[in-house]
């Protein structure tokens, strides 16, 4: 699949209020910026073209614009986000993905997803069952998923301790080959791929996005991005530092298609 397009969402003022467990402080807001300008000019380099949201201050999580929406080549879901004080930011999602997705369906209550919980790769979907996507809302997407020609696979998390949502620890990487944090690397629903798994200590690179033939992966990480590159991988590292401080990765900061 080769993306065209891509929403994103700059921070807003409000970023530093939002939700994190990382302990590591709050985000310089200037290098936040400084940073999400990066990612965008690269995912335009690749071929996308952007859709922008404006800064919403009022959901200081909300430039993770990937948890409150899934597009796929079947269609697009709305999700419901985990976490009560994100449920104000789907609409605006909905509003941009209506222009090229008219029939958009939605997660409804009493299931929640957030869109971190869902790894595509290629007609197979895994689901992440976390505190952020429960049973009924991982139901839901499946059977949506399933209706479209698309499989699916859960995988619970929830005492997986250094995962927040399923793409924390795991990526695809194209075909049959995934990129795994030792958390999950050998769960029995990844029975029959290829998995490269990221070093220790390394964990947070493991949430990476293949854009067309590029790896966007998170700048740093000196054992990890070496093993893609070795592998056959165009490279693209960039700094994520300030969004890791939000408990946030690569593939948050945008909805591509």
């Amino acid at each position: 699949m080769r993306f065209t397009r891509a929403i994103v969402r700059p921070p807003a003022a409000t970023f530093a209020a939002g939700i994190t467990k990382s302990g590591l402080g709050p985000p310089d807001m200037a290098l936040a910026l400084e940073q999400h300008g990066a990612y965008c000019r690269t995912l335009e380099r690749l071929g996308l073209s952007l859709v922008w949201l404006a800064p919403d201050p009022e959901f200081p999580d909300s430039t993770f614009v990937e948890d409150a929406a899934i597009v796929t080549t079947g269609g697009a879901i709305l999700t419901r986000p985990g976490a009560a004080s994100r449920a104000g930011e789907v609409a605006s999602l909905g509003a941009a993905l209506g222009r090229w997705f008219p029939e958009l369906d939605e997660i409804t209550s009493p299931g929640t997803v957030d869109g971190g919980d869902v790894c595509e790769a290629g007609d197979h979907f895994f689901i992440g069952r976390s505190a952020r996507t429960n049973a009924e809302g991982a139901t839901q997407l499946a059977a949506w998923l399933a209706r479209r020609g698309f499989g699916s696979s859960v995988i619970d998390i929830r005492r997986m301790a250094g995962l927040l949502h399923l793409k924390t620890g795991l990526s695809w990487l194209g075909g049959r080959r995934l990129l795994a944090a030792s958390e999950i690397a050998g769960h029995e629903a990844l029975r029959g791929w290829e998995v490269v798994r990221v070093p220790d200590g390394e964990e947070y690179a493991a949430n990476c996005v293949r854009v067309n033939d590029t790896l966007l992966i998170a700048q740093g990480f000196l054992a990890t991005e070496p093993r893609l590159r070795g592998l056959g991988f165009d490279v693209a590292p960039l700094e994520m530092s300030e969004y890791r401080k939000m408990d946030g990765g690569l593939s948050c900061l945008s909805v591509r298609w």
